[in-house]
């Protein structure tokens, strides 16, 4: 069945009183199992960021070192490669067997693939390892959006999926304090990391046993039973109002996330420059606590996002993160006079600019029928990083041309302003109800 606009029209919950009324303890469950799940990916993520250094010191050949950034890049590469072909394959499965099943296949896999990196011993293992471990971690978001999505009540669906994706920075916080307790005891201690990333495979017993499956997607699945021959992929771009919706959503993603990039390699540079300017000391504490002002501050931008969108609307909401990324972007590059100026303002920043990113996890799923849901907004969200994954390196000539980090990082976060333009043309959904929607 296809989808059109008018299934989109406002239907208005007939419940009043505190949206938390209508929450029940299997929705609870679902958040609580999403939010880890993500939480998890976030860990992995940014566990392969701080040890990169000591590990690839260790990997690498002598002749190899001399190149350490460059294979550092690779690392991280093919981390997001992985990371952008597992989401839409993932996503594409999720619509075929259910949200469940791929959550659980996910979190196994990713927790085998990165306890097999502890055991690394050269450059072309590790690779192999990060691709596989990429892989497994795509599917992750696109089951847990729209397991949140469909299993929620309509009036706080919004705020269980800004909740939802604040769990990627608390896992990224939790990988910034792991390593900093454990290099106290050297450098080999990168592989301990990676050893506690298979902890997460505990945690499938309790989705198997305590998160149900969506009904909304079992009932679509049920009912579309004749359309399994044909990829969901396909089903998305044959049918006109979803075709035309993820080429819309695929220019807010791809500006974003190319932004998001360009922003979050500004950051540590930008510490140093001041800081080596003014001669201060303790460079490398100045830019980790940067880090985890930049990671706290988005943390409560995810959350406060679920909030606003159901109280100004979806659109407006996105509106007001894509220009305040875009001010705080250019305020910060453009008036920090000092290292310690930047801690505090990175806070404000990544309120914005990563923040944002919750408006994936609550709006694309209002957007796409259930019967290829997890196949659109996994399609959306992971195939732009393919691309956007450009931007450091144009980023990085930036940097050389202008001869310093200020007019490349503003250049580049203004980016987030092309978002603007798509918002027009895209429904607004805040009081859509996912259960009664056609499927």
């Amino acid at each position: 069945m296809a989808l059109n606009d008018e299934e989109t029209k406002p239907r208005l919950s007939a419940n009043t009183g505190p949206w938390y009324r209508d929450v029940t303890a299997a929705n609870w469950r679902s958040l609580f199992a999403a939010f880890l799940g993500w939480g998890f990916d976030g860990y992995e993520t940014y566990a392969l960021t701080v040890v990169l250094t000591p590990m690839l010191s260790q990997l690498l050949d002598p002749a190899q070192r001399a190149n350490l950034p460059l294979w550092g890049g690779i690392a991280v590469g093919v981390t997001l490669l992985g990371w952008a072909i597992g989401g839409v394959i993932g996503g594409v499965i999720a619509d075929r067997i259910g949200r469940k099943r791929v959550m659980l296949f996910s979190i196994a896999a990713y927790s085998a693939f990165a306890g097999l990196t502890a055991l690394s011993q050269n450059l072309e293992m590790l690779l192999v390892l990060r691709f596989l471990t990429g892989l497994s971690l795509g599917s992750e978001w696109g089951t847990g959006t729209a397991l949140i999505a469909e299993t929620w009540p309509t009036r706080a669906r919004s705020k269980a999926a800004g909740t939802m994706q604040a769990g990627f920075g608390f896992g990224a916080l939790l990988a910034s304090a792991v390593w900093l307790v454990l290099s106290e005891f050297g450098p080999g201690m990168w592989r301990v990391v990676f050893v506690l990333g298979v902890l997460p495979a505990l945690f499938t017993l309790y989705v198997r046993r305590n998160v149900p499956e969506s009904a909304v997607w079992q009932r679509s699945a049920g009912r579309d039973a004749a359309k399994r021959g044909r990829s969901t992929l396909a089903q998305v771009f044959h049918d006109r109002v979803s075709r035309r919706r993820v080429l819309l959503t695929l220019v807010l993603s791809l500006f974003s996330i190319g932004a998001y990039y360009t922003v979050s390699t500004s950051l540590p540079l930008f510490v140093r420059q001041l800081a080596g300017g003014a001669g201060q000391a303790g460079v490398d504490h100045l830019t980790s606590l940067a880090g985890i002002t930049y990671t706290v501050g988005s943390i409560a931008g995810y959350i406060a996002g679920g909030f606003l969108a159901d109280a100004i609307g979806r659109r407006r909401y996105i509106a007001v993160y894509l220009v305040g990324a875009v001010v705080t972007t250019a305020v910060l590059y453009l008036t920090a006079d000092s290292a310690t100026t930047v801690v505090w303002m990175a806070a404000v920043n990544g309120f914005f600019t990563l923040g944002m990113f919750a408006a994936f996890a609550i709006y694309l799923p209002e957007l796409f029928r259930s019967r290829v849901r997890a196949t659109a907004i996994s399609f959306v969200f992971n195939s732009t990083r393919l691309i956007a994954a450009a931007g450091p390196i144009v980023f990085g000539n930036l940097v050389l041309a202008f001869g310093g980090v200020t007019k490349a990082a503003v250049i580049l976060g203004s980016l987030y302003i092309v978002g603007l333009v798509v918002l027009p043309f895209l429904p607004e959904t805040r009081a859509v109800s996912l259960r009664e929607t056609p499927s």
